[in-house]
C-alpha cells in the first residue's frame, strides 16, 4: 500500500512537471519583439571573484581584453588565493584589468561577500566618478568564463529600456567534447536557458544564473542591505528575486553566450550540485518576499522554481517504487505460471520518461546542427538518465543543511 501511494504520488508530480514544461516550451518558440528606443552609451564593468584559479584566468582575461569595443573594465577580486591568480591579473592590460587583493580574515567568506567589496571598491576608487549608475553594468563573471566576441552588442539593446535592470545570456560548456558527462552539462544549460529562461521573459521571472548575468548599477543600488549579494550558496537566484521584487525587469538574451569548464569527475559534479540544492533551499526565506512583492503571474513561477527541491526529493521516489513494483509483478508472473502485464505495460514508464527527450533533442540540435537532430534525440535520451544525479545531490545538500554545514564547496579546475 505504502509503494503504490509513492508510485503514483510520483507519477502525480511527473504529470506536474510535464504540462509545466510543457508551456514553458510552447512559450519559450515565441520571439521578442523590441520597439525602437533612443540608445545610450554604457560602460560595462566585468567582476572576477576569484579564489586559486590560476589555471583559467589568463584565458577569460584575454577575452575579455581582445573585446572589440573600449567601454569597459574589468575588476578581478583575489579572494585569498595563495596561487598565482594575482600575478595573472597584474600580467593584463593594465589599462582595462584592475586588480583587488581581500586578505584574510576578511577572504573566502563566499563569492558574495567577495562581489560585495568589489562593487564597494568601484564606488569608493572614484572609477565611477561622473558616470550615472543608470548608465553602468555590472557583469558578474566566472574565472573559468570565456564571452563571446560580440556579447555586449548583443546584450546592449536591453538595457535602452529602462526598466531592464539585469540580462542572462546563455551559458554553454566549453570542453563539452571532452567525453558524455561534459556533452551532458552542455545540454542542461542550453535546455534551461533556450527553454525555460527564454519563456520566463513572457512570464517576467528570469533567474540569475552565477556566470554572465550582466547588472545595471541602478538596479543593484536599489537593493537592501550590506550589499547587492547575500551569503546565500546561491547568491545569483537570490539577487535576481530581489530585483523582481524591486520591480526591475530581468531579461534573457538569446544571441551571445559564455562558455565555462564542465565537470569532468562524477563526484565533483554531485558535490557541486549539492551546493546548488543547499542553495535553493536556503531560498525558501525568499517566500515571504514574493507573496509580498512579485506581481501575481511572476510570483507563481518563482514560488514554483523554489519548490523544485522539495519536488526532486519525492521524485526520487519514483524509481525506487517503480523497481518495487516491477519486481513484485515479476514474482508474481512466476507463481501463477504466466505474464501478469504485455510489454506495452512499458509503454506508459517509456512515455512519462522519455517525452520531453524528444523536445530537449530538438532545442540541442539547434544550438549544436554538427550532430544532427538524430544523435540529439538519443543524447536527450541519456539526458534524462543524467537527470538522476540531483536525487543523489539533492539527498546530500539536504543533509548538509540538516547537519549546518554551510561551508563554499569550491568546483575544482582542471
Amino acid at each position: 500500500m505504502i509503494t503504490e501511494l509513492f508510485l503514483w504520488s510520483s507519477i502525480s508530480l511527473i504529470v506536474l512537471a510535464a504540462c509545466y514544461n510543457t508551456t514553458l516550451f510552447v512559450l519559450s518558440r515565441r520571439r521578442i519583439r523590441r520597439s525602437r528606443i533612443e540608445k545610450r552609451e554604457r560602460f560595462y564593468i566585468f567582476l572576477l571573484a576569484c579564489l586559486n584559479e590560476e589555471k583559467v584566468l589568463a584565458e577569460s582575461l584575454a577575452r575579455i581584453t581582445s573585446l572589440p569595443t573600449a567601454n569597459y573594465m574589468a575588476l578581478v577580486i583575489d579572494d585569498g588565493s595563495d596561487d598565482r591568480t594575482s600575478d595573472i591579473a597584474l600580467a593584463a592590460d593594465p589599462a582595462v584589468v584592475q586588480l583587488l587583493r581581500r586578505d584574510p580574515p576578511n577572504a573566502r567568506k563566499g563569492k558574495g561577500a567577495a562581489l560585495n567589496d568589489g562593487v564597494r571598491h568601484l564606488r569608493e576608487s572614484g572609477l565611477l566618478l561622473g558616470r550615472d549608475p543608470a548608465d553602468v553594468v555590472v557583469c558578474v563573471l566566472d574565472a573559468d568564463g570565456r564571452l563571446d566576441p560580440h556579447v555586449l552588442q548583443s546584450v546592449d539593446p536591453f538595457f535602452d529600456d529602462p526598466g531592464t535592470g539585469a540580462v542572462q545570456v546563455c551559458v554553454r560548456m566549453y570542453n563539452r567534447g571532452l567525453g558524455l558527462l561534459a556533452r551532458m552539462q552542455d545540454m542542461e544549460f542550453v535546455v534551461y536557458g533556450d527553454v525555460f529562461q527564454s519563456a520566463r521573459r513572457f512570464i517576467g521571472s528570469v533567474g540569475m544564473g552565477g556566470n554572465g548575468q550582466f547588472m545595471r548599477l541602478a538596479a543593484l543600488n536599489t537593493l537592501d542591505g550590506d550589499g547587492p549579494w547575500s551569503d546565500s550558496l546561491t547568491e545569483d537566484l537570490d539577487l535576481g528575486v530581489r530585483l523582481i521584487a524591486k520591480g526591475w525587469t530581468n531579461m534573457h538574451c538569446t544571441t551571445a553566450a559564455v562558455s565555462q569548464q564542465a565537470v569532468l569527475s562524477l563526484r565533483r559534479l554531485i558535490r557541486q550540485r549539492s551546493r546548488w540544492f543547499q542553495g535553493h533551499l536556503q531560498s525558501a526565506g525568499l517566500v515571504p518576499l514574493i507573496l509580498r512583492d512579485v506581481p501575481t503571474r511572476p510570483a507563481l513561477d518563482l514560488l514554483y522554481h523554489l519548490s523544485s527541491p522539495v519536488l526532486i526529493l519525492l521524485t526520487s521516489l519514483l524509481p525506487l517504487s517503480f523497481l518495487v513494483a516491477l519486481c513484485a509483478t515479476t514474482v508474481a508472473s512466476v507463481q501463477v505460471g504466466h505474464p501478469l502485464v504485455s510489454p506495452m505495460w512499458l509503454l506508459g514508464p517509456y512515455l512519462l520518461s522519455f517525452t520531453t527527450a524528444y523536445a530537449y533533442g530538438f532545442v540541442y540540435a539547434r544550438r549544436e546542427r554538427e550532430l544532427g537532430l538524430v544523435r540529439s534525440v538519443l543524447l536527450a535520451h541519456v539526458f534524462v538518465f543524467y537527470g538522476y544525479i540531483w536525487f543523489a545531490a539533492g539527498w546530500w545538500g539536504f543533509w548538509r543543511m540538516l547537519t549546518g554545514q554551510r561551508t563554499w564547496l569550491k568546483t575544482a579546475r582542471t
